[in-house]
């Protein structure tokens, strides 16, 4: 009988009946030589072992390589196996009644009894044990329990997290540092080593492991870069002083639509008060990055900066100089706070209540309580922001904090005779208050819903911060006016189609095309390229061509404006890459956390060179890995526009 096997390979080429280990693709006709395993890589692409098969269908990929990675995962399963039981021996659990349980079963009827005895690893391990990223991942969609000794495996993980918690705690790492990716991945690695892992010493970790982690991002950001080539990018200028060390620091990392990588930090505390030297230290960057890949240079809205982004434009004519729309905003919000008696009254009120009730844990679990375990306080991108959307959080809960102050548990406790007790319950209990919430929520709800917009990570804003900030300017008109009224802005509110049909004429006013035109102009330096755009404007404006297209109107508010046009904009070639270099721009300088502990030490003047170049690479290691996943995490919807209104 003819047993037929389930490798996509033997389906997909013809064995050679002379030579077994040749086989012919039966897409390409490539003969490939090492066997059928080969011939899966040929037609999967991406080894260096075999060439990729040109016309191999899509669906055919993905067959072989899930069977690739089943396969490996049969493979990890038997060393799991043969590692358990040498870790029985180890810790004493030789003495099992019934030897069966520990034959297990892998991909149906297929059983693997235990091994008898410790095996040595060869060569024949570094290609049949799977990757750990792969490895987590088959995990994580298959949660099936082992069923062998599960009394025995348990008791021995427990040892195992006893271990891993000790060091935790020895050497302070926070906890939440255990729900990394890289952490459960290197688990599985030492995992997959087996028993007897020597450690990676000091000298290990902080030079050769260091120096493989920057080659690595390094490698990542040859991606980033030619991604700038095509589409262009922003530099982002994050500036902000460190209180510990006392100096002022910039961040420069360089955004597009690929995601935010980290270049460096510099010391900037005797060149901050000095326009012309900020200046020069920013066009620096432009010369690093390539003047022709950088369409912007995004910055706060500080008088040196804003005059050190003057002189940029001036020096060179085809980038913008913008300044970042969420200092703007929180500068806004601040001068609500300030100069509006009945939000600077509610503010106050807030600010105190809420300090008073999170300063007394027993308070605290008893707003829980009345809050269904809601908490008052949300912390958000500014510090102003933060403040308006607790005061959403406290709209929410009026009742329940009301009821709190005048239950039981209040009256009897010592909060009800104390003076800022006191004070506290008689704001929940006067309708003025709650009256001066509302209405600050109403004044400053414009503003807060555009910091979500430009902070979003998937979709870049720069489409939408003019139709946004227009729907609030009547409360903000002063600083829209003289800060964020940018001509990238109009031509982003211009070419994001989602807002310009559902009112070409309304959009198409003199204000929005002047900046369109300005971009145009400084963008694009070639005047043929300029006036091939300007022609085929109208086409996008009269909705010709792909622009008409059942599909491209269904899609002009679900899809992001760059993608939109990517997937239609090809009757306008030139106006295509235009659209899609504006269009992919972010609005915002604050793409990375700043209170990183690793930055107390940076740029500190008590350390030799290589001490200094080693924290540069370790500071650049850690800030791209962090912006990769809150790239990877920050997942948010498309930008909704209504709620401004």
């Amino acid at each position: 009988m003819i047993m037929v096997s389930d490798d996509p390979g033997r389906r997909y080429g013809v064995q050679d009946p002379n030579i077994k280990n040749n086989f012919t693709c039966t897409f390409c006709g490539q003969v490939t030589k090492g066997g059928v395993y080969r011939l899966k890589i040929h037609l999967i692409g991406g080894h260096k072992d075999a060439k990729k098969c040109p016309n191999c269908p899509e669906h055919v990929r993905e067959e072989c390589r899930a069977y690739m990675q089943k396969k490996g995962e049969i493979k990890a399963q038997q060393h799991m196996e043969a590692n358990f039981r040498m870790q029985q021996q180890a810790y004493g659990y030789e003495d099992i009644e019934n030897e069966e349980e520990y034959v297990i079963e892998v991909g149906g009827s297929n059983k693997i009894p235990p091994p008898k005895k410790p095996r040595t690893k060869g060569q024949i391990d570094m290609y049949y044990t799977p990757n750990p990223q792969d490895a987590m991942k088959g995990k994580k969609k298959d949660r099936k329990q082992q069923t062998i000794n599960e009394v025995c495996r348990k008791d021995l993980r427990d040892k195992v997290c006893r271990h891993i918690g000790r060091w935790f705690f020895d050497a302070g790492i926070p906890f939440n540092d255990a729900t990394y990716d890289s952490f459960n991945i290197m688990i599985e690695a030492i995992g997959q080593f087996g028993p007897g892992l020597k450690p990676p010493s000091m000298y290990e970790l902080r030079v050769p492991i260091l120096n493989n982690e920057v080659k690595d991002v390094q490698k990542q950001l040859l991606e980033h870069e030619e991604e700038w080539a095509e589409k262009g990018c922003s530099i982002l200028s994050d500036g902000w002083r460190d209180s510990v060390v006392q100096k002022d620091i910039i961040n420069f990392m360089v955004n597009s639509p690929k995601g935010s990588v980290f270049k460096r930090s510099l010391d900037v505390s005797d060149v901050s008060k000095d326009a012309d030297l900020l200046f020069r230290v920013l066009d620096k960057m432009v010369e690093e990055i390539g003047e022709k890949n950088v369409v912007q240079v995004v910055t706060d809205n500080a008088s040196t900066y804003v005059k050190a982004g003057k002189l940029l434009e001036a020096k060179r004519p085809n980038l913008y100089w913008t300044p970042c729309v969420v200092h703007c905003l929180d500068l806004m919000l601040e001068d609500i706070g300030k100069q509006v008696p009945k939000v600077k009254s509610a503010l106050k009120k807030s600010i105190f209540a809420i300090g008073y009730i999170y300063s007394h844990v027993p308070l605290m679990n008893t707003m829980r309580k009345f809050t269904n375990q809601r908490n008052l306080h949300r912390p958000a991108i500014t510090r102003f922001a933060t403040s308006f959307i607790t005061f959403a959080q406290i709209h929410k809960q009026r009742a329940n904090l009301r009821d709190m102050v005048v239950s039981k548990e209040w009256e009897t406790s010592k909060w009800s005779s104390d003076g800022r007790g006191v004070k506290v319950k008689t704001y929940f209990m006067q309708d003025m208050f709650w009256r001066n919430v509302h209405y600050a929520l109403k004044l400053t709800g414009p503003l807060v819903t555009v910091l979500r917009i430009v902070d979003g990570e998937k979709y870049p804003a720069i489409g939408f911060i003019y139709e946004a900030m227009d729907r609030a300017k009547e409360a903000i008109h002063r600083r829209w006016e003289c800060q964020l009224h940018r001509p990238l802005h109009a031509a982003g509110h211009f070419l994001n189609p989602g807002i310009f049909y559902k009112d070409v004429s309304g959009v198409a006013c003199e204000e929005v095309e002047k900046g369109l035109y300005d971009c145009v102009m400084r963008l694009v330096p070639e005047q043929q390229v300029q006036d091939k755009i300007s022609e085929e404007l109208d086409k996008y404006q009269n909705a010709q061509g792909l622009f008409g297209n059942p599909m491209a109107v269904r899609h002009r508010e679900t899809k992001s404006p760059a993608d939109w046009w990517g997937a239609y904009g090809s009757s306008t070639p030139n106006l295509k890459k235009f659209a899609i270099k504006v269009l992919s721009l972010t609005c915002s300088a604050t793409s990375c956390e700043r209170n990183q502990s690793v930055f107390q030490h940076l740029h500190t003047k008590k350390r030799n060179r290589l001490a200094q170049e080693r924290l540069n690479d370790m500071v650049f290691v850690k800030f791209n890995r962090s912006l990769e996943r809150r790239a990877k995490e920050k997942e948010n919807d498309h930008l909704i526009l209504q709620e401004i209104d």
